[in-house]
């Protein structure tokens, strides 16, 4: 008896499901993507249950007659291509032929068509990728398809489902992105029967961008265009000022499609070179238009990646148009990476450098572990007053002397140290140390991350950062800790947001407060590139010393590095 069989369709069909299928917001990316490929210039996404219970997309688009409706529902059956060649030059958003008949096959199915040529439209109900029912309906012109109970027969896929919020603000990511490159297009997003958001038809795309982005960003977005031969960028990039703590605020698009791709984004990271703190993301927006048989769409099921047929060219176009519009905004006189400096030096170079011409010539590891237990033990043999100050490198660095070694200080690392201790002995009284502000600050937020901050905002009182929901995804701060008094305000709450909405810190709300009090922390400190005063170092070298941990930041960096006096004899050949 043969080993190897024909599987049967309905299990071929869950397998392609599992694909194409991943979660809720995969379903409503590739109806979506579906009904602007349909000429739709209106269409609404409802959800309920982050997904789970329902998804429904609706549209005003050309829809389809009886024949094409039952035809959508068979595997590798599509209108956009027809032969080989097609593969290799697609210009649609969906192309597969496996979207709708794997969605189906997990789900209870209705999609409900009409393209206007018949009195009637038609209606398909399918149940786990049977087919129950096929009937003639009153249909307005376009395509509605209803997701009910999604994976209700793979029980093994839905128990990997996250929190209702999480899939949630997947499905508002998705929805987002797509609307970026379709400001021709209405969109409505609705969840449990409430309006998350609305984006209205816009002329100009950068109106759309707004929307997407936020409106406070907008004088700090700068146009890039760039057309060489048959290819054009354009799009928006923001200020080197105006940064995230990760990549969700990238948005990049081919021929229309929103994709993740490493070459574009490696190549927008280098037209940054010099501007960008380490771990830092901007805010971008770039649309690319490249000849369709110059770009393969066919890499991934859910169509997430491509590959260029000419990576390096569209690497090195991207990389240019990003670093000259940078240039050119550049204040006359001022270094480039002033607006938000960038370290030089890290602090940990010296440690894992120096040995290699110097230190540990007998070559051993346990002697450069011995140098690190020397250096974790100094603060209990020297206090910060016993040091010699040197002065400052780069107005980076704070260098002091002792008998015995050179000590070099990263006075922003320290003051990070300083202000989470002062702002956590701070938050235990609270209603003291709060600073009003005049003129509350409003910010946007996208929806994962209001979802967030929303859970936080009791927590939040405590450390004297009073916020307050002012509808829908924007909030107002009323009052911050004393302490920040003098520091931007709103990138200090975004970051929050988007660090507890990428890690859920609202899940534990101990562990919340003392990340927000790092990131408060590291906002008000001392940045690089800043001259301080010989009072001022000896201020903040003796407010260090009364620290718990003075060797590190709230981060976990080094505060401070030391080399010893023989080490510099040993270099320079006084001593073998």
């Amino acid at each position: 008896m043969s080993k190897i069989k024909i599987l049967p369709e309905i299990l071929s069909n869950k397998i392609a499901a599992g694909e194409v299928v991943e979660r809720p917001s995969s379903v409503v990316k590739e109806l979506v993507e579906n009904a602007l490929d349909a000429a739709s210039t209106r269409i609404a996404i409802e959800v309920e249950n982050g997904g789970r219970s329902l998804i429904r997309v609706a549209d005003n688009g050309i829809g389809m007659g009886h024949d094409d409706a039952l035809l959508s529902l068979e595997r590798y059956a599509t209108s956009k291509i027809y032969k080989d060649r097609d593969l290799f030059s697609i210009n649609t958003l969906g192309f597969r032929g496996e979207a709708i008949p794997s969605i189906a096959a997990v789900s209870k199915f209705t999609l409900t068509t009409n393209d206007d040529t018949a009195h009637t439209g038609t209606e398909i109900v399918v149940e786990g990728g049977r087919i129950k029912r096929v009937s003639e309906v009153g249909a307005p012109k376009g395509t509605m398809v209803t997701i009910k109970q999604l994976f209700f027969n793979m029980p093994a896929r839905k128990k990997f489902l996250k929190t209702t919020g999480t899939e949630m603000g997947h499905i508002t990511d998705v929805v987002s992105a797509i609307t970026l490159a379709w400001p021709g297009t209405y969109f409505k997003l609705l969840h449990n029967g409430k309006l998350v958001n609305r984006w209205s038809i816009k002329s100009d795309l950068m109106e759309r961008v707004v929307d997407v982005l936020g409106k406070t960003i907008k004088n700090d977005l700068h146009r890039i265009r760039l057309n060489i031969d048959d290819l054009s960028i354009t799009g928006w990039v923001s200020s080197p000022r105006i940064t995230r703590s990760t990549s969700r605020g990238i948005y990049v698009y081919v021929n229309g499609r929103n994709v993740k791709d490493r070459i574009i984004q490696h190549a927008l990271f280098e037209g940054y070179a010099g501007r960008l703190q380490k771990g830092r993301f901007p805010l971008a927006v770039l649309l690319l238009k490249v000849p369709a048989d110059q770009v393969d769409v066919n890499v991934h099921p859910a169509k997430h990646e491509i590959r260029f047929a000419q990576q390096k060219r569209i690497h090195d176009a991207v990389a240019d148009a990003v670093s000259k519009m940078l240039r050119s905004t550049d204040r006359p006189g001022w270094p480039t990476n002033s607006a938000f400096p960038l370290r030089k030096h890290s602090v940990s170079e010296p440690v894992s450098h120096f040995p290699r011409i110097g230190i540990g010539n007998k070559g051993s590891e346990n002697k450069r572990l011995e140098e690190r237990k020397k250096q974790e033990n100094l603060w209990e043999k020297k206090r910060f007053g016993d040091l010699r100050l040197i002065g400052q490198l780069h107005n980076t660095y704070i260098l002091c002397e002792s008998d015995e070694e050179l000590i070099v200080i990263d006075q922003h690392a320290a003051h990070e140290r300083i202000l989470f201790a002062q702002l956590k002995n701070r938050s235990l009284k609270f209603g003291k140390e709060a600073q009003k502000l005049l003129i509350p600050e409003t910010i946007d937020l996208g929806y994962r991350e209001a979802d967030a901050l929303d859970k936080m905002i009791p927590g939040l009182k405590t450390l004297q950062l009073e916020i307050e929901p002012f509808g829908g995804n924007t909030f107002i701060v009323k009052s911050i800790p004393a302490l920040l008094a003098h520091r931007e305000i709103k990138p200090l709450v975004v970051e929050i947001a988007e660090k507890m909405a990428e890690s859920g810190f609202a899940a534990d709300i101990e562990r919340a407060i003392d990340q927000s009090l790092i990131l408060m922390a590291c906002h008000g400190a001392i940045r690089a590139n800043h001259p301080l005063s010989e009072k001022e170092i000896n201020s903040l070298l003796e407010q260090l010393e009364k620290c718990d941990n003075p060797s590190h930041c709230p981060h976990g960096r080094p505060t401070w590095v030391s080399w010893s006096f023989r080490f510099f004899e040993k270099s320079f050949g006084r001593i073998m």
